[in-house]
Formats: structure tokens, C-alpha cells, sequence
């Protein structure tokens, strides 16, 4: 894996709300490899979808992006909507937690898959619909000549969300976003979503984002992890080093807080507090009033995203060991 199909750089995403402004994304900064998957973490609020919906052009009316996000020599950020429609589904595609609101009700499957392949590719109708269930098929659903004559509502939720992932892939866009694809799913469908996610980065060569907040997801299929809080990057690097000897106090926390099975009688340790707001940011590091490695230090000045070892990065001015017993 060494193309980078899409370079960030500096991403900061704002909204204007009121007398004020909210500042969602800070500065955010990462690369993302041909073939990889990488897993975007953290609570709800910490800027995880709305760095994506920028790069996608689908923010709010009130919100705003600044920043680079380069695909090959093309700048996202700011791109003309027409310039935009035309990358969209064909160099990149995303995936929305709920396939029912982003399937139109009233058309049938076939009509909403082969009108990306008619836009994008040229084709014709009936080779577009060909194309289409033959699609279909490679992700997994059953009849898919029958099926592409259906409505949305007469799938189940699973097979709504594997139609959505055909359309997205039906282009073999360069990079596929997945906005926590998985949390409506019951965990047998999630374990064959998650083999599906697997087996189409392998065939299609596709750079996959995962953003979601469950690290079991996480664990499964991803081979970077980026630690989001408070709108900005905490921690990234390798899924398995994070997961194993975490850096940042947060991460330590998520982990923490995750049920193990091979520890179904321990109680879970959750974070303490909630989430700041992203109106009113605590001054200094943002995670300290939830944290139990801070120092003065952390009361004062916010920690740079900074390198350690192993090409990791971490914004914590804590250099200790990671463990609460630690501090305990």
C-alpha cells in the first residue's frame, strides 16, 4: 500500500450558530493509502462525520470548510458543486448509517443503481442495469435479478445497507467512506458486513474509512485508527498498537470501556463526565477534566499532535505509563 489517494491537510470545519461560531473539526491532518482501511473513533461529537461531510460537500448551510483535502490534484474543499458531482460516486463514494433515508422510496433498486452508471460511465440504460445486478450479486444478495425489481421497504435493513454499498461501489470509486455502517445491523449481519467491508478493499484495491464508535467494528477489519475528541486528532497510528500500548489517555479510556469476552464477569470502567461542548472547549487540553493522567500543565496549554515512536502520533504532555493503575 503506497499510493496515497487522499492527502488531508489542515482540515478545519466550522459552523456559525447564533452570535457564534462552532468550530466542529480543528486542524486535522492524515494521509490514506490504496487498499487500506482506516477506522475513524470517538464519542458522539467529537467531528468524526462532519470532516467527512466536508470533504464530501455535504455540510449544512451554516457550516463551512477550510483546509486541504487532495484527491490525486484535486482539491475537494471548496470544489464547485458541478466540479464535485462528478467526483462524487466516481472517485469517491459514502455509505450512510441509515440506507433507508438515503434510498428514495418511491423507485425501484434498479432505477437508483444504474443511474450512477449512467451519469458516470456513459452507459446505457439496459447495460447499466446489467451492470447493476451483476453488482448486486458480488455483495452478497440473494436473487439479484429479483431483488433489483424491489422497493427499499421490501428489504430487510441488512440487505438495504449491502444495496448501499453496491451503489457505492458500483463506479470502483478510489475511496469509500462508511458512516458507521453497522450500528442498525444485529450481530450476524454486522459479521457478514464486516467480511464484505474485507473482501471488497481486496478486490477493488478501494481505501476504506470506517467511522464509527464501536472498536469491536474497529478491531475487525481496520488497519489504522485515528482517535477523535473535541474535534480534533488525539491519537493515530496502527489499529493493533493502539489497541495494545494506547498513548493517550483517551484511548486508554475507550478501550476501558469496551465489554471483553474473555472478561464477561469484570465491570466495565467507563470514562467519567461527558463530552465537552464544542461551543465552550475547556481551556488547555481539552480531554482534561475527564482525565485521570493531567497535570497542571494540561489546565494551561493544549498538547501539539505530536510523533512517537513507531510512527505514531499523540497530542498528551503525559509521558508515564499508560495504565490506571498508574494513578491509582
Amino acid at each position: 500500500m503506497t499510493d496515497t489517494v487522499l492527502s488531508i491537510e489542515d482540515l478545519s470545519v466550522t459552523f456559525d450558530l447564533h452570535q457564534s461560531e462552532v468550530h466542529a473539526v480543528r486542524e486535522l491532518n492524515f494521509s490514506l493509502q490504496a487498499g487500506e482501511t482506516m477506522a475513524v473513533v470517538g464519542e458522539s461529537g467529537s467531528g468524526k462525520s462532519q470532516a467527512f461531510l466536508s470533504i464530501m460537500g455535504l455540510l449544512a448551510k451554516n457550516g463551512r470548510a477550510s483546509g486541504r483535502a487532495m484527491l490525486g490534484d484535486l482539491n475537494l474543499v471548496g470544489m464547485d458543486k458541478n466540479r464535485l458531482d462528478q467526483v462524487r460516486g466516481k472517485d469517491i463514494a459514502m455509505i450512510f448509517q441509515d440506507p433507508m433515508t438515503s434510498l428514495n422510496p418511491s423507485l425501484r433498486l434498479k432505477t437508483q443503481l444504474s443511474e450512477v452508471l449512467v451519469k458516470h460511465q456513459g452507459f446505457d440504460k439496459g447495460k447499466a442495469i446489467r451492470h447493476a445486478v451483476e453488482m448486486l450479486e458480488r455483495v452478497g444478495i440473494p436473487e439479484p435479478g429479483k431483488r433489483a425489481n424491489a422497493y427499499p421497504h421490501e428489504l430487510s435493513g441488512g440487505m438495504r445497507q449491502r444495496v448501499m454499498i453496491a451503489m457505492a461501489l458500483l463506479c470502483q470509486p478510489k475511496i469509500l467512506i462508511a458512516d458507521e455502517p453497522t450500528t442498525a445491523l444485529d450481530v450476524t449481519v454486522q459479521a457478514q458486513m464486516l467480511d464484505l467491508f474485507k473482501t471488497l478493499t481486496e478486490d477493488f484495491g478501494t481505501a476504506l474509512v470506517l467511522i464509527t464508535h464501536d472498536l469491536g467494528v474497529v478491531a475487525g477489519v481496520a488497519d489504522r485508527m485515528m482517535v477523535m475528541y473535541g474535534g480534533r486528532c488525539v491519537e493515530k497510528g496502527r489499529t493493533d498498537e493502539l489497541f495494545y500500548d494506547p498513548r493517550h489517555p483517551y484511548t486508554l479510556g475507550l478501550l476501558h470501556s469496551t465489554p471483553h469476552i474473555a472478561h464477561r464477569a469484570a465491570r466495565l470502567d467507563p470514562i467519567q463526565g461527558l463530552p465537552p461542548s464544542l461551543e465552550h472547549l475547556p481551556k488547555g487540553c481539552s480531554f482534561h477534566p475527564r482525565c485521570a493522567f493531567c497535570f497542571d500543565r494540561c489546565l494551561e496549554e493544549r498538547p501539539p499532535l505530536a510523533p512517537v515512536e513507531g510512527g505514531r502520533e499523540k497530542a498528551c504532555f503525559y509521558e508515564g505509563p499508560m495504565t490506571y493503575e498508574a494513578v491509582a
